[in-house]
């Protein structure tokens, strides 16, 4: 068998093992213990990757990173919430919101940079 890699669930690259399609089919069992056990196995067809079979940890680990929770989203909304609470970030706004156009318009030019007074 030869060896792809990929990301496991923990963020981790690691060896993905390859069986040729005629071994999966003659020889399930093993390989399906192979991917229980080890998280997934590319299967190949002329040598090329076609499909890979993987656990069901694997599987439901692909599913959530693609699609945060509704949970998982409502604890980072607190979280960012949380931390424009705070005296320092109160402070911040006030500034922002009694300053005059001529000090905003010092802090935007402050904020884009030295580029973007080069581009003028």
């Amino acid at each position: 068998m030869s060896t792809l890699t990929y990301r496991n669930r923990q963020g981790e690259l690691v060896s993905l093992p390859t069986v040729a399609a005629s071994r999966f089919k003659n020889e399930f069992g093993a390989v399906f213990e192979k991917a229980a056990l080890g998280g997934a196995v590319a299967i190949t067809k002329h040598d090329a990757p076609k499909a890979v079979l993987m656990s069901y940890a694997e599987f439901e680990a692909l599913v959530r990173s693609r699609h945060p929770g509704l949970d998982d989203l409502s604890a980072q909304f607190d979280g960012l919430l949380s931390g424009m609470q705070g005296p320092k970030a109160r402070k911040a706004m006030a500034a922002a919101f009694e300053a005059t156009p001529a000090q905003q318009g010092k802090a935007a030019a402050k904020a884009a940079g030295p580029k973007a007074a080069r581009r003028r």
